[in-house]
């Protein structure tokens, strides 16, 4: 009879835990396009997301839109969009419609674009707001926010809340939804806790993906999607702490500054319109997101959280993907719903 053996896991003192090397099984929940991306890394090239390698930030920035070109070029071709390159309270944006001109005209969507808040204009961009538009019939407005290193928090939330702030001038603040990825999905975060803060009204609803309303190295995830998914290294390798991937954004920020971390203050959040939160089990976003829609849900606001099997950071933009689209639907649906 053969002994079910396994090294367990071993606990320290301070809470610490230390697990040997596993082979994680293929899941049985995913689709069979799930299933064969995640058959097909074993012959990709490792993309660097962090940016570890690339130290000079004007190559890396054009490194991500060099990623992110074939991903927009594919977005084109699938979905007929018209875009505008121009500015909305003195920032500049990407007006992203349907090209036959069809879209809903009481309501629009601001998009805030990831990529660790010092890259990601505008292939990034563009990856997020073309979709949404085309398929959802929406007017999406794509946020050319100031990033690291030349800028640090708040300036982000602060041109963000200008555009919001201009767009308020012809659309009702129920009616206007604010969503992004990675960075911008906690950007969206602090979004819901300025305009509150700062006077303007609330937003009808928001959307974060891929984040949440505390740091990415948050919680456990961080360190288990560092080994489990690859495309972000841990937070501390040991334990010697890694770069920041957003390049010092934050450095003159309190660790729980309410307007960068919204997600550790209930009453901030009390403030918050519905949320809609998606992450991945194997994303390294997934504690800051169970944890923002728990104290969310805490402080009484409505919030949704979507986590999808065997899925990595921002998997909501691989529309090719089932999930990825599922992920999309219910984006398109929540607002829908709550942009009333």
């Amino acid at each position: 009879m053969v002994q079910n053996q396994w090294a367990k896991p071993e606990f320290d003192a301070n809470g610490d835990v230390r697990v040997s090397a596993f082979t994680l099984p293929l899941s049985g929940l995913v689709s069979e396009e799930a299933a064969a991306f995640q058959r097909m890394r074993a012959t990709m090239p490792m993309f660097d997301a962090g940016g570890g390698v690339e130290t000079d930030i004007a190559v890396r920035r054009e490194q991500i839109n060099a990623y992110a070109a074939q991903g927009v070029a594919r977005l084109r071709q699938a979905f007929a969009v018209d875009t505008v390159s121009t500015t909305i309270g003195g920032v500049a944006v990407i007006d992203v419609t349907p090209a036959d001109g069809g879209h809903d005209p009481d309501r629009v969507l601001i998009n805030l674009h990831g990529g660790a808040f010092s890259m990601g204009w505008d292939g990034i961009a563009l990856m997020e707001a073309i979709p949404i538009a085309a398929m959802g019939r929406y007017r999406v407005v794509t946020v050319n926010y100031r990033m690291a290193p030349e800028h640090r928090h708040p300036a982000g939330v602060e041109d963000v809340a200008a555009v919001y702030a201009a767009l308020l001038q012809d659309y009702a603040p129920g009616r206007i939804g604010i969503y992004g990825g990675s960075a911008g999905g906690a950007l969206t975060a602090q979004a819901a806790a300025w305009l509150p803060a700062h006077g303007l009204p609330q937003a009808g609803a928001v959307g974060i993906f891929g984040a949440g309303g505390v740091p990415f190295h948050a919680g456990e995830s961080a360190y288990v999607a560092g080994y489990i998914d690859g495309s972000f290294p841990p937070p501390a390798v040991n334990g010697i702490t890694l770069d920041d991937i957003t390049r010092g954004y934050f450095a003159a920020c309190d660790p729980r500054d309410a307007s960068a971390w919204p997600g550790y203050h209930v009453d901030v959040l009390a403030a918050f319109p519905p949320t809609l939160i998606i992450t991945g089990t194997r994303a390294m976003d997934l504690s800051p997101a169970i944890f923002t829609n728990s104290q969310l849900i805490k402080a009484g606001v409505r919030s949704t959280l979507i986590v999808g099997e065997s899925m990595g950071h921002c998997y909501h933009y691989q529309i090719d993907l089932p999930e990825g689209r599922d992920a999309v639907a219910a984006i398109l649906a929540f607002f829908r719903e709550n942009l009333v």
